[in-house]
C-alpha cells in the first residue's frame, strides 16, 4: 500500500508572519531534499508582513496555499496533509532549519522500524543550547503539578520529577518517547491514517501532543532520534515570556485532559492547569512590575528623603515652610523629578547620564512653570526648586557611579562599547556580510573572518557575535558549530545567500534579530512611550472637545471609534500605509495609523512616499507626530 504513494516524504510548513525565517527555512529544506523524491507545501495563514511575496517570488515551486485568514496551527497543517502525497508527513516550523542529511536520516530509520509511527529530532535554539521538549513524556496530573510548581526545574534528571521533559533519557541517545515536538513531526502517513489527522479544537499549542497520544493508542511507537540536529529558533510567532501564552498554551492543556482523561483524572488536571495559569500569570506580571519599577522606587525614596532634609536643614536657619506644603508638595515634587526621567529614557538600558540631566531639567521647568501659575498662597520658593533639582542631579551621578562599579551589566555607564564579530565564509561572502554590518551597526568594532568552521572550532574567537555565510557553508556545519560553541557566551546569525539582512535569534524567549538599515529609531523604548502619551493625550483631548470639534467630521461615528481605538492602544494616529510597509522590509513593524507620513503631501509619488516613510521611523517626535495630525486632521474619520 504504501509503495503506492508518489513521494517518499511530504513537507508541510505553515507560515504566520515570519518572513525571513520560513525563506530561510525553506532553503535548508531544499539543500536537504537531495535526489529524494520529497514534496515541500506552504500554508501562509494571511501573514501580513510580506510572506506572500518572498513565497511566490522565490518559492514558486512548493505547493503554496494561501489562506485568507489566520485558521490555526492545526486546520493549516491539516490543510497541507489532505493535499500530500507521501509515505511520510513531516510537519515543520518556519522558524527551524535542518542539516543537509536530515531527511536521509530519519527516513532511514523509519524504514528500518515499521512500528514508527512518529519521530523527533535533537532541537537547538538561536544559541545553539539544547531544547528539552526535543523529547518529552506525557502530561498526566501529577507530570503537569511537578512541571507546573517547578519541580521538574529543581530535578530535571529525575526519572519521577523530570518526566515532562524525559530529563532522565540522554540528550544523545535513541529513545522511545511519548511526545513529539510540533516544530519537527515526523510521521508515518498509513499512521495517520488510522488516528485521524490535527485535532483542530486546538488553535495553537497542545494539537502536538494530542496527536502524538493518539499515534501510541494507535498501536505505533514514537521515537526521539539524535542523529540529526535542527535549529528552532523559537517564540518568532508567538513571545513564550508573554502572559498571553500562558493563557493560550495552559488552555490547549485543559481541552487535551478533558478528551482524554476520564472522571477524577479530568477534574484534577483542569483544577492545577487553572491555578497554573493564574499563578504563572501573577508570577510574570509582578516579576515584569518588579523588574521595570525597583529602581525607580528606590531613587524616589532617596530623592523625596533628601528634599525633606534640605527643609529640615532650612528649618535650622530660620527659614521655615508651611507644613501643609511640605507634606504633599516634597512627594510631589520628587516624583515628578523621577517620573520626568523615566519618561525621558533615564531608565533604558544601557545607562546614558545626559538622559537623566535632560530629565531632571525638563522637570524642573515644569515644576517651575506651575510654581508660577500657583496663588501667592502656595508659593514658598523658587530657589528650593533649584537646590531641589541640583540634589536630584548629584543623587543621579553618584548613584549611577556606584551600580557601574557595584553592579554592572546591564547598569554599566559604557554605553558606547563596540560590538565585534567573527565572520565564518568564503572571500566573498564575508566582504558582503561586512559591507552589511557597516550599514546596519552603530558601534561597529573590530571583526575577523575564518574560511571554514574547522578553523572556527579550534580557535577561541574573541568577539560577542559568530556569523555564518550560508553561502559557502553547509546548515550542517553551521548547527555543529553553534553547539560546540553553546556554552561560550556568543550570539549567533546567518547571513543567508544574496540576502541583504542577517537572522537569528538570542533566546528562546527573544524574537529573531534582524540586521537591516539601521532606521528603527521609532521602536525604541523611549520612542514608543513618547509616541503612546502623544496618542493618549490627543485622543484625550479630542473627546473631550467631541461635541463641539464632530461636527467638523462626515463620518462622526468612524471619528469616535477611532479615538477610542487609540486609547485602548489597537490603533496609533500615525501609522506607516499599510501597501508600504507590506512592501518595504526595512520599516519597524507598528501599529496600525490612521494617518501615514505622506499624507500631508497629497500629490507623493511612490518613491516620494517611500522616502517619507523610512524618514518617519528614522527621526520619530512627538513634534512630527502633531505637525502630521495638524496637516492631515481631516482624515481622522477615515
Amino acid at each position: 500500500m504504501e509503495s503506492n504513494h508518489t513521494y517518499k516524504l511530504s513537507v508541510i510548513i505553515v507560515n504566520y508572519n515570519v518572513e525571513y525565517f520560513v525563506d530561510q527555512c525553506l532553503d535548508s529544506v531544499k539543500k536537504a531534499i537531495k535526489q529524494l523524491p520529497v514534496e515541500v507545501i506552504v500554508i501562509d495563514n494571511a501573514s501580513m508582513d510580506g510572506s506572500v511575496e518572498v513565497l511566490k517570488n522565490k518559492h514558486s515551486n512548493c505547493t503554496l496555499i494561501f489562506n485568507e485568514k489566520n485558521v490555526g496551527f492545526s486546520k493549516a497543517n491539516n490543510q497541507g496533509i489532505e493535499c500530500a502525497k507521501g509515505e511520510y508527513i513531516l510537519l515543520l516550523n518556519p522558524d527551524t532549519i535542518v542539516e543537509e542529511s536530515t531527511f536521509e536520516k530519519v527516513i532511514a530509520f523509519m524504514d528500518a522500524h515499521p512500528n514508527a509511527g512518529g519521530l523527533g529530532v535533537r532541537m537547538i535554539d538561536g544559541r545553539g543550547t539544547f531544547l528539552p521538549e526535543s523529547k518529552r513524556g506525557l502530561p498526566t496530573p501529577m507530570v503537569a503539578f511537578y512541571k507546573i510548581f517547578g519541580l521538574s526545574t529543581i530535578l530535571p534528571k529525575s526519572k519521577r520529577f523530570g518526566h515532562y521533559h524525559l530529563g532522565h533519557l540522554p540528550e544523545n541517545e535513541t529513545n522511545k518517547i511519548d511526545v513529539l515536538s510540533g516544530a519537527f513531526m515526523l510521521m508515518r502517513k498509513k499512521a495517520l491514517d488510522t488516528v485521524g489527522m490535527l485535532d483542530e479544537t486546538f488553535f495553537m499549542y497542545g494539537e502536538d501532543i494530542d496527536l502524538s497520544y493518539r499515534i501510541q493508542k494507535g498501536g505505533y511507537d514514537n521515537y526521539y532520534f539524535p542523529e540529526t540536529s535542527i535549529v528552532h529558533y523559537k517564540g518568532e510567532s508567538t513571545k513564550k515570556s508573554s502572559v498571553n501564552y500562558v493563557f493560550v498554551f495552559y488552555r490547549a492543556m485543559i481541552i487535551f485532559a478533558k478528551k482524554h482523561f476520564s472522571g477524577n483524572n479530568a477534574w484534577l488536571f483542569s483544577f492545577l492547569i487553572n491555578l497554573a495559569i493564574y499563578f504563572r500569570a501573577f508570577i510574570a506580571i509582578t516579576g515584569r512590575m518588579i523588574q521595570r519599577f525597583t529602581l525607580p522606587a528606590i531613587d524616589s525614596a532617596f530623592i523625596v528623603s533628601g528634599l525633606f532634609a534640605l527643609t529640615a536643614y532650612w528649618e535650622r536657619v530660620d527659614i521655615e515652610f508651611p507644613e501643609e506644603l511640605i507634606r504633599y508638595s516634597i512627594p510631589i515634587y520628587g516624583l515628578t523629578w523621577v517620573g520626568i526621567v523615566f519618561f525621558n529614557g533615564g531608565y533604558d538600558k544601557p545607562i546614558k547620564l545626559f538622559k537623566y540631566a535632560k530629565g531632571t531639567v525638563i522637570a524642573t521647568a515644569l515644576l517651575l512653570i506651575a510654581y508660577a501659575v500657583l496663588p501667592k498662597s502656595l508659593q514658598f520658593s523658587r530657589l528650593f526648586i533649584f537646590i531641589g533639582a541640583a540634589w536630584v542631579l548629584t543623587y543621579y551621578l553618584l548613584s549611577r557611579l556606584l551600580l557601574h562599579f557595584t553592579i554592572g551589566g546591564k547598569h554599566t555607564l559604557r554605553s558606547s562599547e563596540k560590538k565585534s564579530f567573527t565572520i565564518i565564509g568564503n572571500q566573498a561572502e564575508v566582504e558582503r556580510t561586512k559591507e552589511l554590518l557597516v550599514q546596519t551597526q552603530d558601534n561597529l568594532g573590530s571583526s575577523t573572518h575564518y574560511s571554514s568552521i574547522d578553523h572556527l572550532l579550534e580557535a577561541t574567537p574573541n568577539s560577542n557575535e559568530i556569523i555564518f555565510c550560508s553561502g559557502s557553508l553547509t546548515y550542517e556545519e553551521i548547527i555543529k558549530a553553534m553547539g560546540a560553541k553553546a556554552l561560550q557566551s556568543l550570539d549567533f546569525k546567518i547571513a543567508p545567500q544574496n540576502a541583504s539582512h542577517l537572522i537569528g535569534s538570542n533566546s528562546i524567549d527573544t524574537a529573531g534579530e534582524l540586521y537591516i538599515l539601521n532606521i528603527n529609531t521609532l521602536v525604541s523604548d523611549e520612542n514608543k512611550r513618547k509616541k503612546r502619551l502623544f496618542d493618549l493625550l490627543i485622543a484625550t483631548g479630542l473627546l473631550l472637545t467631541a461635541p463641539v470639534g464632530i461636527f467638523f467630521f462626515k463620518n462622526k461615528s468612524t471619528y469616535l471609534k477611532n479615538m477610542v481605538h487609540i486609547l485602548r492602544g489597537k490603533r496609533s494616529f500615525i501609522g506607516f500605509s499599510k501597501e508600504l510597509s507590506m512592501k518595504d522590509v526595512r520599516l519597524p513593524r507598528i501599529k496600525q495609523g490612521i494617518i501615514a507620513p505622506e499624507d500631508p503631501f497629497q500629490y507623493a509619488d511612490q518613491a516620494v512616499k517611500q522616502k517619507l516613510n523610512l524618514l518617519y521611523a528614522r527621526d520619530y517626535s512627538m513634534r512630527k507626530d502633531f505637525s502630521i495630525v495638524r496637516k492631515s486632521w481631516q482624515k481622522l474619520d477615515c
